[in-house]
């Protein structure tokens, strides 16, 4: 028997995706197959294992034609879920397209193009589409992101809000070729904030429509400005369609001297430098780097960076950040992902005989947590656990949000139980301090711990502190947060992510 409203919703999202599924004589592994989904994802979905999501919605209401049922019933899921965690204004569906286009899209063929003049910052994206859905495309979701200073989220927090990007500025313009006809394309605002732009590009305009039919092609290509005092030192491509072929351009001032170089992620790879080099070309006084790749996994995301070695001191007389943060943090003494330390269970103290190890480790991590707090505002509180030092003990310390409280010391942790209510939230780390990832995690848990003494007590935490909590036993048993995460939830890049400086919602 489910426990709450949201359990409820998400077990009749699961029952009516398997009843349409069976009508249509389907297998679990053939729909997920068919939806470009890991073939035990349906079955975890249909089990309750996993929570639905918006894409994974959208996709099985389209390849099993379920007229809307799939959609009405994940709508109804997540319209409680963010009524709790998130009580903001969500935008209606389209009249005559409900379902969102993006799903059976294919980018045969993107070429994004940055350039830098004078002052300012012109992006061109380029991309040949192919629908190889069952529905005609009306409209097309396109982001648009900037952070000044990509290494300090505070500081760049406060110059977007002290200079937010506007629609005015950006210059957006769109048109679509299809079978030999140019035609622009009209756009609508989605979302609007200091940093951050979505908007719908739409196959219309004043003298008419030009959907993109099933089994049709079209070429889109829009175009954006933004000022350098509002642009920092990347160039992100995120691949969220299946997509055949990807070029990533940089067209940067020679008299700078740009020093370029380009790192990527994904779902099942930690941050690495691109698998093959940049080429780079000099024409006219122009910098001009390339680079490509075929059949990029769906999630990737693509980033180069770069610094000018001529370059000027920004307006206010710094230099551009030379680090991201999660330089700042290794800096501070935090290990980074790929460390095998944090693929490891942390080994356990024998207390009280080994009690004198135990508050130096301790020491070590209260110490380590006032030099980070130099470094980024924890207003969600924060956790750090040994092996983040390179210690292999089994010890972590927890600050709560409220800063007068006084941080919570774990010895050999391990939760004994938990709530069957879950909610799904951002979380960071440390020791990827680059990215921030959707977690489901209970809204309580029972965690046994030792005392100096040895004695062991078992304590409750709820809500914040028993996500702050579950974070970093999972630490102390050698796993991440993202091992927890749903397959197909993307890592959210700190500049895309809105809530820092922000409590989590409950």
């Amino acid at each position: 028997m489910t426990s709450s409203p949201i359990e409820r919703a998400a077990d009749s999202f699961a029952a009516e995706l398997a009843r349409q599924r069976t009508e249509r004589g389907l297998t679990k592994k053939q729909l997920a197959t068919q939806m470009g989904f890991d073939p035990s994802y349906v079955s975890h979905v249909e089990s309750r294992r996993h929570r639905p999501t918006e894409d994974f919605a959208r996709r099985a209401e389209a390849v099993l034609g379920a007229a809307g049922a799939i959609w009405q019933r994940f709508q109804e899921y997540d319209e409680l879920r963010n009524a709790r965690s998130n009580p903001v204004h969500r935008d209606p569906p389209v009249p005559e397209q409900w379902m969102p286009p993006g799903t059976g899209l294919i980018v045969e063929q993107e070429t994004a193009t940055l350039t830098h003049r004078d002052d300012s910052y012109r992006c061109v994206i380029r991309r040949a589409l192919y629908n190889a859905g069952t529905e005609p495309v009306t409209r097309y979701l396109v982001r648009v992101a900037v952070d000044r200073y990509p290494s300090d989220p505070v500081r760049s927090n406060q110059h977007h809000r002290d200079h937010p990007l506007t629609f005015g500025e950006l210059e957006l313009r769109a048109h679509c070729d299809d079978q030999g006809n140019r035609e622009p394309m009209d756009w609508r605002a989605k979302h609007d904030r200091d940093a951050f732009k979505e908007v719908w590009l739409l196959f219309e305009n004043a003298d008419g429509r030009f959907p993109l039919y099933p089994g049709q092609r079209a070429t889109i290509e829009y175009s954006y400005t933004v000022g350098h005092e509002k642009w920092g030192p990347w160039f992100q491509r995120a691949v969220r369609l299946p997509t055949r072929r990807l070029t990533v351009q940089l067209d940067l001032p020679a008299a700078l001297d740009p020093h370029v170089w380009g790192v990527e992620t994904s779902l099942s790879a930690e941050e690495g430098p691109l698998r093959t080099p940049l080429a780079r070309r000099d024409e006219a006084g122009r910098a001009v780097f390339e680079w490509t790749t075929d059949e990029p996994a769906l999630n990737a995301r693509y980033r180069l960076e770069w610094r000018f070695r001529n370059r000027p001191a920004d307006p206010a007389g710094r230099t551009e950040p030379a680090t991201r943060a999660s330089d700042r943090m290794r800096a501070a003494g935090i290990v980074q992902r790929g460390a095998e330390l944090l693929c490891q269970p942390a080994r356990l103290f024998d207390l009280p005989r080994e009690e004198t190890v135990a508050r130096e480790v301790v020491g070590q991590l209260r110490d380590a947590l006032t030099r980070i707090d130099q470094l980024h505002p924890f207003s969600k509180g924060v956790g750090l656990a040994a092996p983040q030092l390179g210690i292999p003990w089994s010890a972590a310390v927890v600050r709560p949000a409220d800063r007068s409280a006084e941080p919570i010391v774990l010895l050999n942790p391990r939760v004994v139980d938990a709530a069957l209510d879950t909610d799904e939230q951002y979380e960071g780390c440390l020791s990827f301090f680059d990215q921030r990832g959707l977690v489901p995690r209970p809204l309580r848990i029972d965690v046994e711990h030792a005392q100096w003494d040895g004695q062991r007590v078992i304590t409750a935490f709820e809500y914040a502190m028993a996500r702050l909590v579950a974070h970093e036993v999972d630490h102390l048993e050698g796993r991440l947060y993202v091992d927890r995460m749903a397959p197909d939830a993307p890592l959210v890049p700190v500049e895309e992510y809105r809530e820092t400086g922000r409590p989590w919602r409950y």
